[in-house]
């Protein structure tokens, strides 16, 4: 969901806040008609082998989605000092960053540029959003584009993460950012209640141990906390079931999977921590950022969110990253994963996509460069030494793991628990939106009601997903 997230910017991947559509925010995020500028070439006429690498010489312009707005300053900085890099190597390529006010994606907004077909040659997109792009034929096929010479630690990048742009054996797009969700914590109520803050919760019924001692600390904190509203519910009931080993949708994709034991389990689990334990707060039908402004302030002791929720904290609500830690998901079958990426928008030139290609491997997909040249984050004062986004395996991932704790701005052990039991990740539900505002009526329905009849709830939530997933 992450849609940072709203990082997502969560994160959330991988969550979504539904705003209201402006022909403001449509036109700032790119409206390029952007097709087929006949440029098909290598510059001089010749048809262009997909396969060979971008000609230096070849002049050609791209306009590109969410670079970053002039409220973050650093990163705009950043953007354009790796242009000008870029522009060493491709001298004739025009980079044309289009940046958007408050947050780059937002659903609606994306849905209509799709269907107008404005969006710009390289466009951002959450893991969950191929199937709608390419109902909308709105992303190229860069499979031929993309090799070993284009795109050099290709072979590094985590294929769960590629599997996310491909269908079919075909590639759409390269990744910016990944995430898997685990248990954040806060280090001084954990302390307080007597907990250790290295030893995070691996299971649920040891969170609902600790959230009821953290708890008890009183003045208003909340051992444990969750979200009810904005779709928000749903992603986090969703990621509960994945904890356990369970789904939200069969392995059809076309019936829903959680009225089931395992969601009786997660329903009857956080009802008894809201009304029997009284560890989860009064205040409930909280989104994202309620759970961040909690913890940030010490009324929280711990949720499931991304790494990546931690610099939301640190940068815009002024909390610590000392504060902070992290373990995996409590009960550890599978986590929730999620991220981001840019797709190439169909029916532009062949210049254009080798363009884009090699300026997504510069930005996004080399270690030491781009956003993964940690020295630069830390000289500007950016958070480097999260554990995630991490898209890399094998000789890439030791390289760049070496160069987060060298240039580290916070404390990397806090989230050593996470970082040395890894999760297998799972990908969101198809349909997974309206999947998780149907599933916000069961978090809503047990958070708020303690009488609620969880049977009916999980009953009445599979009908409305069934409907969802019928053809």
């Amino acid at each position: 969901m992450r849609r940072a997230r709203f990082r997502r910017t969560r994160r959330v991947g991988a969550v979504t806040l539904a705003s209201a559509l402006t022909l403001t925010a449509l036109a700032a995020c790119g409206t390029s008609s952007s097709g087929d500028d006949g440029d098909n070439g290598s510059g001089n006429g010749a048809k262009a082998d997909p396969a060979a690498p971008l000609d230096p010489k070849t002049k050609v312009s791209i306009s590109i989605d969410c670079m970053p707005p002039a409220a973050k300053a650093a990163e705009l900085r950043q953007w354009n000092e790796d242009v000008k890099e870029f522009n060493k190597k491709y001298p004739n390529v025009t980079v044309d960053g289009r940046s958007t006010p408050g947050q780059c994606l937002e659903p609606p907004r994306f849905t209509a540029m799709l269907k107008a077909k404005s969006q710009p040659d390289v466009f951002y997109t959450y893991f969950t959003d191929l199937p709608q792009v390419l109902d909308n034929d709105g992303a190229q096929d860069i499979t031929a584009y993309v090799n070993d010479k284009s795109v050099p630690l290709l072979k590094d990048i985590d294929p769960d993460v590629l599997g996310s742009l491909k269908k079919d054996g075909k590639l759409y797009g390269l990744p910016t950012s990944n995430y898997r969700m685990g248990l954040l914590i806060n280090r001084k109520l954990f302390k307080e209640a007597g907990l250790d803050p290295d030893a995070p919760p691996k299971t649920w019924d040891e969170v609902r141990s600790a959230a009821k001692k953290i708890a008890d600390l009183g003045g208003g904190v909340a051992g444990f906390g969750e979200y009810s509203a904005a779709n928000t519910g749903g992603w986090h009931f969703t990621a509960q079931m994945y904890s356990l080993g369970g789904d939200v949708v069969d392995a059809s994709g076309k019936k829903a999977a959680f009225n089931d034991e395992t969601g009786k389990q997660v329903a009857e689990n956080l009802h008894a921590m809201r009304w029997d334990d009284d560890s989860m707060g009064k205040t409930q039908l909280l989104k994202w950022g309620d759970l961040q402004k909690q913890i940030a302030t010490d009324k929280l002791g711990m949720f499931l969110a991304a790494p990546d929720d931690v610099t939301y904290m640190v940068q815009q609500l002024g909390a610590k990253y000392e504060n902070f830690g992290m373990g995996p998901i409590p009960g550890g079958e599978n986590t929730l994963a999620g991220g981001n990426n840019y797709m190439i928008k169909q029916g532009i030139s062949a210049d254009k996509v080798k363009a884009a290609v090699a300026w997504l491997n510069f930005k996004f997909t080399t270690v030491g460069k781009g956003q993964y040249d940690w020295k630069r984050s830390k000289a500007d004062d950016l958070p480097v030494g999260l554990p995630q986004p991490n898209l890399w395996l094998n000789g890439s991932k030791t390289k760049d793991d070496a160069a987060r704790k060298e240039f580290a701005t916070m404390p990397v052990e806090n989230f050593k628990a996470f970082t040395d039991n890894p999760v297998p990740g799972k990908a969101e539900p198809p349909k997974a939106q309206e999947i998780y505002k149907v599933l916000d009526n069961v978090m809503s329905g047990i958070l708020t009601n303690k009488d609620a009849d969880i049977d009916k709830l999980l009953s009445t939530a599979e009908s409305q997903v069934n409907q969802v997933l019928a053809p």
